[in-house]
């Protein structure tokens, strides 16, 4: 039963939707793995028909990399999309902006505290002995707190319960400043890693600080005297900043503005001492005394905080007063200030981007600064907090107003882009219910509720929610900490924590530019004062440019989250960043049930869209979420209940697949091709790709420093194994996932999901979603074993396994990247020949090959299959057999082992593996084996014969058939190679060429040498071979080779096929067809062919149809075994036929080319016409002998055609006679009796006397009426009789004409004139007696013929034409007769 929609479907254009769905019963049972029936719609469209295609395993192999290729190609897109995340720029644009999400609970908090470390007793102990000062410190990225007590300087690891202090006493003089700085390259020994710059009353010490990762991953610090000071006696030092590409140390203090520089070098040198203080701001003899402002009662000027970009090159300071100073280290090593900015100007750029506010006056006070590299953003340089908690983004630009692009620019003025007003007043920024908002009482509220909106219009710039900050710090990618007093006396500090929702703020927003910088924020109620803030992991970068540099999201499975620790006076207090992945898991956790989950992952999907929620499920379900434990340990997701949640999330809300209607125009895309795959698809390609973007461009291996004993550098992972396999292990997490819950997931169910849909659009598209998903499945499968092949090429030490390489392959190995390994063929093909390699130093060690085999199998079966082990062993018994003498019996036997092991997986075998076996066999003279092997393999390339067939239909161009011929011409051309060294090897035997010569006999007598034995067998393998395609290929290369004449020695049934086929392409093959035939005594058939050559519209002169011709009649008159009488006569009546008519048309050919009346143009055009093809007697008479007055050839033409027309027979030879005379005349060199009788002697032979053409009833009198009229008196008066009589015209034809004439008494021939005919007839009875006489038989022919003749002669003497001496002789003749018939 079906059901009509109520609204019709509109059809997409051009797509035809209205043909029905396939049938149900023809869809076939769908499998998870390799083999797929979705595999014909890859590279096609769904609507196109199949065409088929050779099922081999090859076949499946390049199918199976063109699927994991376009789910490469995937990959790279959604790199690539993420590469292109929006930079800081693009959301923190020209304006203002106040919108914020603080969360009243810690789902989607942006921060979660890790944990908190007390300050040790033994620190404690020392402060109580304090007199002067005190100060407190964190080094965060090495884990280490730090404490000053009067001289004393004290380190510890915070992380270790029971830390030993590292104390740094040997001074006697007070603390002011403590800093770890990076030293610069080459001045100290390898072991320093970093300076610790303590800073004093009285001079700066340079400290070496040795430090050591342990196992625990913590880190030990070691110090060391450098010996390295400098005298700062009479000023105050009270900040410490550093370069840390070129370790400088700069230094400032609160007593005044100036910047200095503490510089250091290994060695003192003329000029320039080991260490010195330079001021970069004051100069001369003022820049050597301090300053005291005596008598004044305002605090001067001073420095309240300093900090340096490094990716620019500048240095900024803030004063007491609240004006900035920028400094340009340049090239030359000078920093000068290159721009102040005072706080009214500050204010005045502030007043044109926002409105009034009471946050933003002359009262308040810049607290911090902040840079903001150029990796970072490209505009924004620095960011300056208030006391009000409003934070401004600035610019910095050159003299020409543009934006400072490079280091070696200075700027020269700077503009505000950017005013961030602090969140809105809320209960949890004004009290301070808690110890901290993630105190597990607050989670009350399992809905997490924003307090305030991102996407809300007005912005709100009063809020005093941060007022008074005391201080701020950011971090990249926009980690904002701020530090607010509490109201009440003595309470401690509270934070506030935001960051940027990188989510949200890399979605498409139809929303202006300046509301799309979306935030979260959260606050902490901190136990104490907060004393510093550091940085304990890598400062964040996605990139080092500034798109993609904020992509958290591309990070989240790549990095650890960054961590940041907060010193107090009772200790350190760690948080950390939470991934998106651990917001996702959070909020299925508090949903509390299946409504609650529904609204929570719906709430998700709004924020951040389905692609990123069913990539956050995945990232839970793998395991990839993390939670605090109850001893405050990071631990990842494993509550059944969260994971089922967030499976459930995955596969019920992961969306649909879309056909784009719009995009289907015409047929040029297949329609498959305009579907875009489910956001579910889209996710999992998120995940995968954030899985491997570490590796997926990098090179899997790069040269080390250290040399190997044979002198080439050691060959190190790009990424650390470990880290592959931690990949790995996520990797196959996701598999699982995948295979365990493919029957759930659209796209992988199988045939089965086809019969839900509705419409063909629904039909396309799901097609489109399982072509989507199943590629990424097959990618996910390739790069496990791609990982685990890593693994085992470092174990295995890849750079003894690269020597066993080609210097070409090594070459490429070392540029073959992951992604080439996991998704390419020529990945694939490298890989092979690493593992040959493996295989071969593994057998050469002294390995077995299966333990090898075995032991790659089982780590990457597809690098290492079974049937790749065959090819291992065939391979061991081929180099096996070279090392023994080629004509031992075992040699033969292990090549003929080789064989037929390779045999086995012919489908498997690979071209080079092919060219390798092919190359071994020939200098072992295994020959046949070779030959054998390379026919295999191209017979299992084309199974089904397409190759064959293609050749059949006469190799059409631009036919998919024909890339199956062109694959097993390669295997052809392997046999070439063989062929051309058995004919080396067979010149130097004479026996072996015996064998060569004897047609297709090839078995070799038991007397002959082994190079002969060797040369039979290998041709018994060609002559015997039932490829078809084979045969046609070598008959080709023969003939290409110009070795045509071995086909005339063979005796295959094919060969005659072949040259029959051949002959239609051009002359030369239809010439070896008719040779073969006549080197076999095949006569008859060597005439048809030759008859069909000389009538072929092949280019041939009109002379060599005749020699086809003449040899045709020659060869068709020659018996032939097997043919009738009856056939050989028709054909030699064909021959003789079609033989007349070439001859007349090379007559007609030769008499146009030297007839004057011709022009050369003509002669051309002649040329063209006559010298070639035969033509019909009909163009050669209308066309030529008739328009060129060729009457003989015309009587040529009629004899041929049986043309009988005596009108138009006696007009021709009337007008041949007329011709000759008048040519014979103009001439004058002969008579013209003398030349008519001549012609009609030599054209009567050629007409045979023909009674039709060659008429003698009327050509005598013709000729006769010619003779009197024309002739009289000359020449001979009988020529014209004895014409005929040479041509030995019967006398009883001639004597009747001559009779008649004289009877009939016409004009000229009457009267007198019919004495002329009587002598005739005279002449002709004494020439007829004559001949009677001497031959055999009766007189004149017989009694009636003499009797007539004799009443003839009679009446002659009774006429009175003769005179007296005729008449006697006439009588005398007559009685002669008379008496003889007596």
């Amino acid at each position: 039963m079906s059901f009509v929609p109520q609204t019709p479907q509109r059809p997409v254009p051009g797509a035809y939707f209205a043909s029905p769905v396939k049938g149900r019963d023809a869809i076939p049972q769908i499998t998870y793995g390799r083999d797929d029936p979705f595999d014909d719609l890859d590279d096609r469209s769904a609507l196109a028909p199949d065409v088929s295609q050779e099922d081999t395993p090859a076949k499946r192999q390049q199918e199976t990399m063109t699927k994991v290729g376009r789910a490469s190609k995937t990959i790279n897109q959604v790199l690539d999309n993420e590469a292109h995340y929006p930079e800081i720029d693009a959301y923190i644009g020209q304006g203002m902006s106040s919108e914020y999400d603080v969360y009243s609970t810690p789902v989607y908090a942006p921060f979660e505290q890790l944990k908190s470390y007390l300050i040790p007793d033994k620190i404690f102990e020392h402060y109580n002995r304090a007199q002067l000062s005190t100060m407190m410190g964190l080094f965060a990225d090495i884990g280490h707190a730090w404490i000053t007590i009067d001289n004393a300087c004290y380190m510890w690891d915070y992380t270790n319960p029971n830390p030993e202090l590292i104390g740094f006493e040997e001074q006697p003089n007070t603390i002011t400043a403590v800093r770890l700085v990076t030293p610069r390259p080459g001045v100290f020994v390898n072991a320093i890693h970093r300076l610790l710059v303590v800073a004093t009353t009285v001079e700066m010490i340079l400290v070496g600080v040795s430090i050591e990762k342990l196992a625990t991953g913590a880190q030990s610090a070691t110090l060391y005297q450098t010996k390295m000071t400098i005298p700062v006696k009479g000023m105050r030092v009270d900040f410490i900043e550093s370069s840390g590409a070129s370790g400088r140390v700069f230094f400032a203090g609160k007593g005044d503005i100036d910047v200095y520089e503490f510089t250091y070098q290994q060695e003192e040198r003329w000029f320039s001492n080991r260490c010195a203080k330079v001021n970069h701001t004051s100069k001369g003899l003022y820049s050597l005394t301090p300053v005291f402002a005596f008598g004044s009662k305002e605090t001067p000027e001073h420095t309240i905080q300093l900090v340096f970009d490094e990716t620019r090159n500048l240095l900024y300071t803030l004063s007491s007063s609240s004006s900035i100073r920028i400094f340009h280290l340049k090239n030359d090593g000078t920093l000068p200030v290159v721009y102040t900015s005072t706080l009214k100007s500050l204010l005045s750029s502030i007043g044109h981007m926002t409105s009034p506010s009471e946050l933003i006056t002359p009262e308040m006070k810049l607290v911090s600064i902040s840079p903001i590299s150029s990796h970072e953003a490209s505009k924004l340089h620095l960011m300056i907090t208030t006391s009000t908690g409003c934070r401004v983004y600035m610019s910095a630009t050159s003299s020409y107003g543009s934006t400072i692009t490079d280091a070696s620019t200075a700027p020269s003025s700077m503009q505000v882009q950017h005013v961030r007003f602090p969140p809105k007043e809320t209960p949890s920024s004004l009290s301070q219910p808690r110890d901290r908002v993630n105190d597990p009482a607050s989670n009350q509220q399992n809905t997490p509720a924003p307090m305030s909106s991102a996407n809300s219009q007005a912005f709100n710039t009063s809020s005093k929610a941060l007022k008074p900050t005391r201080t701020a710090t950011r971090y990249a990618p926009g980690y904002f900490f701020c530090l607010v007093p509490s109201d009440i006396q003595h309470r401690p500090d509270r934070l506030f924590a935001s960051s940027p929702d990188t989510g949200q703020n890399g979605r498409p927003s139809d929303q202006p530019r300046a509301s799309r910088f979306c935030e979260a924020g959260q606050w902490f109620q901190l136990d104490s004062r907060v004393e510093d803030i550091g940085l304990c992991s890598k400062p964040f970068a996605a990139q080092m440019r500034p798109q993609g540099f904020a992509n958290e999201l591309a990070m989240q499975y790549d990095q650890p989250s960054t961590e940041i620790a907060i010193l107090t006076s009772s200790g350190v207090h760690t948080y950390r960043r939470r991934r998106l992945v651990d917001l996702f898991a959070a909020a299925i956790r508090s949903s509390g049930g299946d409504a609650g989950l529904e609204t929570e992952v719906k709430r998700f999907i709004r924020l951040y869209g389905r692609s990123e929620t069913c990539a956050s499920a995945l990232g839970v379900i793998c395991g990839q979420s993390l939670n605090l434990t109850s001893d405050s340990r990071s631990a990842r997701i494993t509550d059944p209940e969260i994971l089922e949640h967030a499976r459930n999330a995955f596969i019920e809300y992961g969306g649909k697949p879309h056909l784009n209607e719009n995009a289907v125009v015409d047929q040029s895309v297949p329609v498959i091709d305009t579907v875009r795959p489910s956001p579910r698809h889209e996710g999992l390609a998120l995940y995968i790709s954030r899985l491997v973007r570490s590796i997926w461009k990098n090179r899997i291996s790069i040269n080390g420093t250290i040399l190997t004993a044979t002198g080439f550098p050691t060959i190190l992972p790009t990424v650390p194994l470990e880290k592959l396999r931690d990949i790995q292990k996520d990797l196959v997490q996701l598999q699982d996932f995948l295979a365990q819950n493919k029957t759930f997931i659209e796209g992988l169910t199988g045939p089965d999901a086809l019969r839900q849909v509705s419409t063909k659009q629904e039909e396309i598209a799901l097609q489109a979603e399982h072509r989507a998903l199943h590629s990424l499945v097959l990618l996910l499968g390739n790069m496990i074993e791609g990982v685990s092949f890593v693994l085992v090429l470092f174990e295995e030490r890849l750079e003894e396994i690269l020597m066993a390489l080609s210097p070409e392959t090594r070459i490429q190995v070392k540029e073959l990247t992951f992604e080439d390994l996991f998704g390419s063929m020529e990945g694939k093909r490298l890989a092979k020949e690493l593992v040959k390699a493996i295989v071969n130093r593994n057998i050469t060690n002294g390995s077995n090959v299966d333990t090898v085999a075995e032991a790659l199998r089982r780590k990457c079966g597809s690098f290492c299959s079974a049937e790749d082990v065959i090819l291992f062993k065939a391979q061991e018994q081929v180099k096996r057999a070279a090392g023994l003498e080629p004509s031992s019996e075992f040699a033969r036997n292990l090549l003929n082992e080789s064989l037929r092991l390779f045999k086995q997986v012919t489908t498997h075998i690979s071209m080079d593996q092919l060219q390798w076996a092919v190359n071994q066999y020939i200098p072992l003279q295994f020959f046949a084996g070779a030959i054998q092997l390379a026919l295999d393999v191209a017979q299992d390339m084309d199974k089904k014969d397409r190759a064959l067939s293609w050749i059949a239909d006469g190799r059409p161009e631009q036919d998919p058939r024909s890339e199956a011929f062109a694959r097993r011409r390669i295997c052809y051309n392997l046999i070439h190679q063989v062929i051309e060294s058995l004919d080396r090897a067979a010149a130097g035997s004479p026996k072996a060429q015996d064998i060569m010569t004897q047609s297709n006999n090839y078995n070799a007598p038991g007397n002959v040498d082994m190079t002969a034995r060797r040369v039979a067998e290998a041709y018994a393998v060609i002559d015997s071979s039932g490829d078809r395609v084979f045969q046609t290929d070598l008959y080709d290369w023969y003939l290409a080779q110009g070795q045509a004449d071995r086909l005339l020695r063979l005796q295959s049934s094919y060969i005659i096929t072949y040259l029959e086929q051949k002959a239609t392409e051009d002359s030369e093959h239809a010439d070896l067809l008719w040779k073969y035939h006549l080197q076999h005594n095949q006569f008859h058939e060597a005439a048809g062919i030759q008859m069909e050559l000389a009538k072929s519209p092949f280019v041939l002169k009109l002379d060599r149809r005749i020699e086809y011709l003449s040899q045709a009649k020659a060869n068709a008159s020659t018996h032939t075994s097997g043919v009738g009488r009856q056939t050989r006569q028709t054909l030699i009546r064909e021959t003789s036929d079609l033989l007349d008519v070439a001859q007349i048309q090379d007559e007609l050919l030769q008499r146009l080319k030297v007839d004057p009346r011709m022009t050369d143009a003509q002669r051309h055009v002649v040329d063209e016409k006559l010298n070639g093809a035969i033509q019909s007697l009909s163009v050669l008479y209308n066309e030529f002998a008739d328009q060129a007055e060729y009457y003989d050839l015309s009587l040529l033409i009629y004899q041929a055609a049986d043309h009988r027309n005596p009108n138009d027979i006696r007009s021709t030879w009337q007008n041949f006679f007329e011709s000759i005379h008048m040519k014979a005349t103009e001439q004058g060199q002969v008579q013209p009796w003398e030349m008519i009788a001549d012609k009609v002697r030599s054209l009567a032979p050629r007409l045979n006397l023909s009674e039709s053409i060659f008429p003698v009833p009327d050509l005598i009198p013709l000729l006769e009426r010619y003779a009197y009229e024309h002739q009289r008196k000359v020449g001979s008066p009988t020529w014209v009789v004895d014409i005929f009589i040479d041509l030995q015209v019967p006398y009883e034809s001639i004597f009747p004409v001559l009779e008649g004439i004289f009877y009939n008494n016409e004009i000229p021939f009457h009267g007198v004139a019919r004495r002329v005919i009587a002598e005739h007839i005279i002449y002709i009875t004494q020439r007829w007696l004559h001949d009677s006489m001497r031959g055999v038989g009766k007189m004149f022919g017989g009694e009636t013929n003499a009797m007539a003749v004799s009443e003839t002669l009679l009446a002659l003497e009774q006429s009175g034409i003769f005179n007296n001496h005729k008449t006697e002789d006439c009588a005398a003749l007559r009685m002669t007769i008379d008496q003889m018939l007596r």
